[in-house]
């Protein structure tokens, strides 16, 4: 099988990689971090003028329709520059999810600006009856269809113009049916923020809920879940380019790094744990291909499943190998590794782990 990328594609790599080498060093991506909601306004409105915002989006919403290749090609390439900008939970999650389910006249209303980066949504489900991926919301719609509850983590949720809410209007907090769509303005009566760094850096929110006014969208769980799969591919590639560059990284620094005069490099010990690290890479080099050709297929879920049970462990692994090779400085953010390892931490353990994955992956869960 010919896994060549196509002229089109090798252009969006080549934009996606230009991006990182124009935009990003360990200094500046501390920076960006930093900012007011966890990315740099500047960063992601380059994104935007680059169309990489609009890309993953329908050509009816001005973008290309990418496809799982083109998704999985960008995103590793971003992964191997530590992009900090949140584009798999705000377009991959909430827009490709609101463009789904969204009446007509909300998409005319709101996908132009989303496209062109100038406005941003979240999706807040996960609750703090959830664990490991599980469906549990206990948000209800009242009477007079405003909700009532809380949301726990809402991954890139600060400075968003709304929210996708999940709320119960029937059954219990378990149940898939009975669960619907809303829309809520992020400067909403009634809603309470509370922002917070999680592992990786990044900006999440915490939402309660009193009596919040929303606009009920299409759709529901099932929608949701047909969305996530395309953004655990993401999520996946992302990893392993984030993999790929720390092994990298670290091939240099051993190669140079003299210890007992000899470089550390030539220690059989040492070589047989980067040749495992290197074999795990490449495992997962390959159920990524295996999911990107089974696109078309109907165990193409099934198939990103696989990719990421295997993925979220073994990426732990890697990161944790790395920061041995640079001794303690390899934890700290004087270094990529420890950068690197952050947002691996991150990628295996949202929106579930790769013990959930499995589950799934096993047709047990």
């Amino acid at each position: 099988m010919n896994f060549d990328l196509t002229e089109d594609e090798e252009m969006l790599k080549a934009l996606a990689e230009r991006f990182v080498a124009d935009h990003y060093d360990l200094d500046r991506r501390r920076t960006y971090l930093a900012g007011a909601n966890g990315f740099s306004p500047e960063m992601w409105a380059m994104l935007a003028e680059l169309g990489l915002v609009a890309a993953p989006l329908s050509e009816e919403s001005g973008g290309l329709a990418l496809d799982a290749t083109a998704i999985a090609t960008v995103f590793e390439a971003l992964g191997r520059g530590l992009v900090v900008e949140p584009l798999i939970e705000n377009i991959m999650v909430a827009a490709r999810l609101f463009e789904r389910v969204a009446s007509d006249d909300l998409k005319a209303q709101w996908m132009e600006a989303l496209a062109m980066g100038g406005r941003r949504l979240a999706l807040a489900h996960a609750e703090r009856g959830s664990r490991s991926g599980s469906l549990w919301v206990e948000t209800r719609v009242g009477a007079d269809g405003t909700l009532a509850g809380a949301k726990s983590c809402v991954p890139a949720g600060a400075g968003v113009d709304a929210y996708i809410v999940t709320a119960r209007e029937s059954g219990a907090p378990g149940d898939a049916a009975g669960v619907g769509l809303f829309l809520v303005a992020a400067d909403a009566p009634g809603l309470v923020r509370t922002a917070w760094r999680m592992v990786d850096g990044s900006l999440a929110v915490s939402l309660d809920l009193a009596g919040v006014p929303a606009l009920r969208l299409g759709g529901g769980v099932a929608d949701m879940a047909e969305v996530g799969v395309m953004a655990s591919l993401a999520r996946s590639a992302e990893a392993l380019g984030i993999m790929q560059a720390l092994f990298e990284g670290t091939l240099d620094y051993l190669r140079t790094r003299q210890q007992f005069g000899a470089p550390l490099g030539s220690f059989q010990a040492i070589q047989h744990r980067m040749a495992a690290q290197y074999a795990a890479i490449e495992q997962a080099r390959a159920l990524l291909n295996l999911a990107i050709v089974s696109q078309n297929d109907a165990g193409f879920a099934r198939a990103v499943d696989g990719l990421r049970a295997f993925i979220a462990p073994a990426s732990i692994e890697l990161g944790h190998e790395m920061i041995q090779f640079h001794g303690g400085m390899g934890v700290t953010d004087e270094l990529f590794i420890g950068h690197g390892h952050k947002r691996l931490l991150a990628l295996s353990r949202w929106p579930d782990d790769g013990a959930a994955a499995l589950d799934r992956f096993a047709q047990v869960a």
